[in-house]
């Protein structure tokens, strides 16, 4: 009885990431991979159904973690949430920030590979679809201080798109050109400086309960 061939499959992971991080999805060859891991394209194709499949196998844990943390941030119950607690989610802070790019950073192959190498997969359209969401889940929570007189800037649901779409570049950026974690660490605190939500929705305490 013949024993699978174990060593295979982080052989062959690893040389799919090196070669798509290279040349991005569409330029990546198969055959590349396979010499480069040492093995054949039927040992490939037991395992996956061609070049999409494998690329989604590397990026598709990171993805779904993304997904479903601004998923869980839309379906918020504001009830048992305080005004205190309301105001305080627009305060970005370097503390609260930080540990989203540490997590980045561990895995930044997987996530430069998911936000800037996946066209021609079904992950190309990604960015827009988490901005998508991350705008929505920002809306939510605008909605509610506007309810309850924390918020007086009237900002629109384009306006909020816009927004979170550069912030969302500010987050990945850091990652897509290979900043150093020495230079990612005071990457965050500009963008903390910069990103100053409290003053785009004037935010303020006049509510009497915070």
């Amino acid at each position: 009885m013949s024993v699978p061939d174990r060593s295979i499959d982080p052989r062959l992971l690893a040389s799919a990431e090196a070669e798509f991080l290279d040349k991005g999805f569409i330029k990546a060859e198969l055959k590349t991979i396979c010499e480069n891991a040492d093995i054949t394209t039927g040992a490939v194709y037991k395992r996956y159904k061609g070049k999409e499949d494998l690329f989604c196998a590397l990026v598709e844990d990171i993805a779904d973690s993304l997904i479903g943390f601004m998923k869980k941030r839309s379906e918020i119950d504001f009830s048992s949430l305080t005004d205190e607690e309301i105001y305080d989610s627009w305060i970005m802070t370097y503390e609260n920030m930080i540990p989203l790019f540490q997590m980045l950073y561990e895995q930044r192959c997987k996530f430069k590979l998911l936000t800037d190498k996946a066209a021609g997969t079904r992950y190309e359209n990604f960015n827009h679809e988490f901005v998508t969401l991350a705008s929505y889940a920002y809306e939510q929570f605008y909605d509610e201080a506007r309810k309850r007189g924390l918020a007086r800037a009237e900002v629109t649901r384009e306006e909020f798109h816009v927004l979170i779409s550069s912030f969302w570049t500010c987050i990945c950026e850091p990652i897509i050109h290979d900043m150093t974690w020495e230079q990612i660490e005071e990457h965050c605190r500009v963008i903390c400086r910069f990103f100053n939500w409290k003053e785009g929705i004037m935010l303020g305490k006049e509510s009497g309960n915070v």
